[in-house]
């Protein structure tokens, strides 16, 4: 698998209340993007959207950590049962770029 190359593979959990507490974070990131792209357009003070930007990173941040608690419960505890230490490697490189 080369860098940056995506694999097609499924979520290991199945946790519907996770599922829609996602797509709730990210329908609101949605509409604080699209809000501090109509701020850019109507010549918003340049402080007041940096600030919108941070709260988008931190509301990202969020949505990011439960999913790598989902992941690593339910994906990375799998298949470390089923012998597949490199998902390890993997898990790193992932931390890596979510605290960069």
């Amino acid at each position: 698998m080369g860098e940056g190359e995506i694999v097609s593979r499924k979520r290991l959990w199945q946790d519907d209340k996770a599922v829609r507490q996602l797509i709730a974070r990210l329908n609101r990131i949605e509409g604080q993007v699209r809000g501090i792209k109509r701020m850019i357009e109507e010549g918003v003070y340049c402080d007041d959207i940096l600030n919108q930007i941070s709260a988008v990173r931190a509301a990202l941040g969020g949505a990011a950590a439960l999913l790598l608690e989902k992941h690593m419960k339910h994906c990375i505890r799998e298949q470390l049962l089923e012998g597949d230490e490199q998902v390890l490697e993997e898990l790193l490189g992932t931390i890596a770029k979510l605290i960069r």
